[in-house]
């Protein structure tokens, strides 16, 4: 979910305008559009906030094996490369999708000129595409014929190629949000299969003397948590939107944040399925993050480009797939805290308990540029109704700042319960 008014040729709106009211388009075909350049200094700017303590932690601080760094740092490399490459095609891809009338206005500049500009929707579909192919290509390098690891590594990719289909479907046909929900549950289906690691938990300490058992095994409802986890990720991302660069921006900051949870945990354990796990993580979470900044140097305020359902739900799915075949799903959940806070302030709508409507954005007042909070339950109005209006792009950053909080806070809370939790 972007801040859009869709205008495709395919999803019509239930309240058409009237036919007197001609809208003239900023943009007549894919032909003469010209894309605004990307902001690569914000992007500079946040990559080196995020990644500087990843890159210090795998290269300086921990002694990491060898055979561990070295597809490490190749998969860096490779990912690298999807960066530049993401930028290349998303302004070829642009003109593809406005030739399909595949375009929105941004709402959120209603009343402005900016608001009648057409901006090309559904562009997460190159980030899915590279970031595929860089998975794929990464296998040369790393995995044999006979790895053990390679039938998830498929397994994951194949979830995350099918979510990326059902998110492109959904962009085009519209679908309806009580369908979003159970997509996710069929794209999971490939790494449900195949997934053959373990499916206990570790009961924590404080409650042993009362369950009487240290390590509790699951079994297929285990398999069946892993489910739900993919379906809140996947969805959790699609409604904490609503803002330029906020869906791109709240997932590189859990990317960034999962990476430095994975290397800690590499450099701090002597279990090596564990430290390869942790690895594995890694492997999938790098090319995410590199084409994902390369799409929020076109999405950042103001965006030249929609992201559209279709990244939402690839990027929801990655890192629940990272966290399940990673081991750890707790701490993702921790990561996740403001969508869950998100996810709770909208449940009275999505219930269907309270009217919701289509967009649940902010008021926008044309001639101040500022965003007031509406009586909607998601956490972009609940934040303008406690701190006050702001502007859109004050607002994202906010926001991003509360995310990064809340991956720091998890940290802190690992490292007091460590020991005495679990």
């Amino acid at each position: 979910m972007t801040a859009r008014k869709r205008t495709s040729s395919v999803a019509k709106s239930e309240n058409p305008p009237p036919a007197t009211k001609e809208h003239k388009p900023t943009v007549a075909s894919g032909e003469d559009f010209s894309l605004a350049p990307p902001k690569l200094g914000v992007i500079f700017v946040i990559s080196s906030l995020l990644c500087s303590l990843y890159i210090y932690l795998l290269c300086f601080h921990y002694n990491v094996d060898d055979e561990l760094k070295r597809p490490i740092l190749i998969n860096a490399g490779l990912s690298l490369v999807g960066f530049f490459v993401t930028l290349k095609l998303i302004p070829v891809a642009a003109r593809y999708v406005l030739r399909r009338n595949m375009f929105g206005f941004d709402i959120n500049k209603r009343g402005t000129p900016q608001g009648e500009v057409k901006v090309p929707e559904s562009l997460g579909i190159v980030v899915g595409i590279v970031f595929l192919i860089v998975a794929i290509i990464f296998q040369f390098f790393n995995f044999t014929e006979d790895s053990l690891w390679l039938v998830e590594y498929n397994a994951a990719l194949a979830s995350i190629c099918f979510m990326i289909l059902l998110g492109f479907v959904d962009d085009v046909l519209d679908v309806p949000w009580r369908v979003k929900l159970l997509l996710p549950s069929f794209a999971t289906l490939p790494l449900l299969m195949a997934y053959a690691g373990h499916t206990t938990i570790v009961i924590p300490k404080p409650l042993v003397s009362y369950v009487g058992l240290e390590i509790l095994d699951l079994g297929r409802i285990y398999k069946l948590y892993m489910a739900l986890l993919a379906v809140f990720c996947t969805n959790s991302i699609n409604i904490h939107a609503g803002l330029n660069g906020l869906e791109i921006g709240q997932t590189v900051v859990i990317a960034a944040a999962i990476l430095i949870h994975n290397v800690m945990q590499i450099g701090a354990s002597v279990d090596s399925e564990l430290r390869q796990a942790h690895a594995f993580s890694i492997y999938l979470t790098q090319p995410l993050m590199a084409t994902s900044l390369a799409m929020l140097a076109f999405n950042w305020y103001p965006s030249a480009v929609f992201v559209g359902d279709t990244y939402t739900v690839f990027a929801g799915m990655t890192m629940a797939v990272v966290g399940i075949l990673g081991h750890f799903s707790e701490t993702l959940l921790i990561f996740f805290l403001p969508q869950v806070l998100n996810f709770l302030l909208s449940l009275p709508q999505l219930a269907g308990i309270v009217k919701c409507p289509r967009h649940r954005l902010p008021k926008f007042d044309p001639a101040t540029g500022l965003l007031t909070g509406t009586r909607d339950g998601t956490l972009v109005n609940v934040y303008l109704r406690i701190f006050g209006r702001k502007s859109e792009k004050s607002l994202c950053i906010h926001l991003l700042v509360f995310q990064a909080l809340a991956c720091a806070f998890c940290f802190l809370l690992r490292h007091f319960l460590a020991g005495w939790y679990k």
